[in-house]
């Protein structure tokens, strides 16, 4: 055969042309045609794989969050039982694995609130117990004849009931929750204000807000009072800030003592923990008013944190955040101190 030949090709469709050379120097020819119907049949099952593909990843994504979804309320309730051992139960419903860890989830959350409750009241009725013999051991003191001798017996008798009260405060604390209602915060502090300044105390309070907030009005009561207390003991003057924010109410209560270090910003929050210097027991301090004041802030969904202000003295930052459910319009009618 000789060279490549002329072929015709149909005027629509595709056509394929192979030409081989083979060893004898004559041609091999191969040659094919392809009709457009035929030619758009990749398009057309790429579209259908396409339209597979798009119909899988939705069934799959519906089907992974049907699964997870349980899960996330596992977990979302876990994280809430930091801050609320009381909080609802979970639904035990939904599929037997389901079923069995929320059912195991409920299990665990009646064992510590039965746990914690047990412990509350044991170490609640043995603070109690304890003022019995601390009355009777003053008492006795003061028929002690040496001055010197008694006076150092009472300075212990009251630091010892001192202890005993504040525990008593702190697992109250921790056991009790009062209904929640719509609290006047700027009411509140205010007359927290007054209380000081009977005392001769200065307590000054800059901001304001319009806004009542939901929460536990004698608890909510207690812990600024105890930052107030603790600025006023250790800083000679407490300074409140309030600010409204978008998603939280914040209490600033600022002191112009020396301040702590850095490394017992958080030790300081432990029960009985004190710090030598001007932060010590001779001022009146148990180690429990921090610890209360958080205690009672993270029950409201809220936490306290301190920090060595900029200008001197220590700064406590009561953070209180906003329930959007349960956040009343300003003039909703509040429910005092």
């Amino acid at each position: 055969m000789g060279g490549p030949g002329m072929h015709r090709f149909p005027p629509d469709g595709i056509s394929f042309l192979i030409q081989v050379r083979l060893q004898d120097g004559t041609w091999a020819t191969f040659d094919t045609q392809v009709t457009q119907e035929s030619a758009s049949l990749p398009w057309r099952v790429l579209l259908t794989l396409a339209t597979l593909l798009a119909a899988v990843l939705l069934l799959s994504y519906i089907a992974v969050r049907w699964v997870t979804r349980p899960l996330q309320l596992l977990a979302t309730a876990a994280d809430e039982l930091g801050r609320d051992i009381n909080r609802p139960p979970l639904p035990e419903g939904g599929p037997a694995e389901v079923h069995r860890a929320a059912h195991a989830f409920n299990t665990m959350q009646t064992r510590l609130v039965h746990f914690i409750d047990e412990r509350t009241r044991l170490l609640t009725a043995m603070s109690h117990d304890l003022k019995t013999p601390l009355t009777r051991m003053r008492l006795r003191a003061e028929l002690l004849e040496d001055a010197s001798l008694r006076q150092k017996f009472e300075a212990d008798l009251l630091e010892m009931e001192a202890m005993v009260t504040q525990t008593l405060e702190f697992m109250r604390g921790l056991s009790n929750r009062e209904p929640t209602q719509l609290i006047d915060i700027m009411g509140l502090l205010e007359s927290l204000q007054a209380d000081n300044e009977a005392m001769g105390r200065t307590v000054t309070i800059d901001g304001s807000l319009a806004t009542p907030l939901k929460g536990m009005p004698q608890l909510l009561k207690r812990c600024i009072s105890n930052l107030i207390d603790n600025a006023v003991l250790y800083g000679q003057q407490a300074e409140i800030t309030v600010e409204d924010g978008a998603d939280a109410l914040t209490i600033r209560v600022r002191d112009h003592g020396p301040g702590i270090p850095e490394s017992d910003i958080d030790k300081v929050f432990e029960p009985f923990y004190r710090l030598e210097g001007s932060r010590s027991r001779d001022t009146g301090g148990t180690g429990l008013g921090l610890s209360i004041a958080r205690n009672i802030a993270q029950a409201h969904g809220g936490d306290v944190r301190l920090r060595n202000h900029a200008g001197g003295g220590l700064e406590a930052i009561l953070t209180l955040p906003w329930n959007r459910e349960l956040r009343a319009p300003a003039e909703m009618a509040a429910a005092g101190p």
